[in-house]
């Protein structure tokens, strides 16, 4: 069943305000609004949201930097191949 925005944002806060600073998570969870609208836009109306993966991999890369997210949330939305394999390097890497 496909969520709303709002549920959306709020079933992502708790896990956003452990990964960024108290000032950034209304700003981060504005992007990641965004970001669904963007993956809306590039990959059709079934998609109303970013995959799961695809939000684990960019929240991963992010490392809790509100710029960092900004450039790989675009990046994602491009092409999210190049984002999880940089998010599979990092996963490797904290082995």
């Amino acid at each position: 069943m496909a969520l709303g925005s709002e549920q959306r944002r709020a079933e992502r806060r708790p896990r956003v305000e452990g990964l960024f600073a108290g000032g950034q998570v209304d700003a981060a969870l504005d992007l990641l609004h965004l970001m669904d609208m963007a993956w809306h836009d590039c990959y059709g109306p079934q998609e109303l949201e970013v995959p799961p993966p695809v939000l684990d991999d960019v929240l991963l890369l992010a490392d809790g930097d509100l710029a960092v997210l900004i450039t790989v949330a675009r990046e994602a939305v491009i092409d999210f191949r190049d984002v999880r394999i940089a998010a599979d390097e990092r996963r490797t890497q904290s082995r």
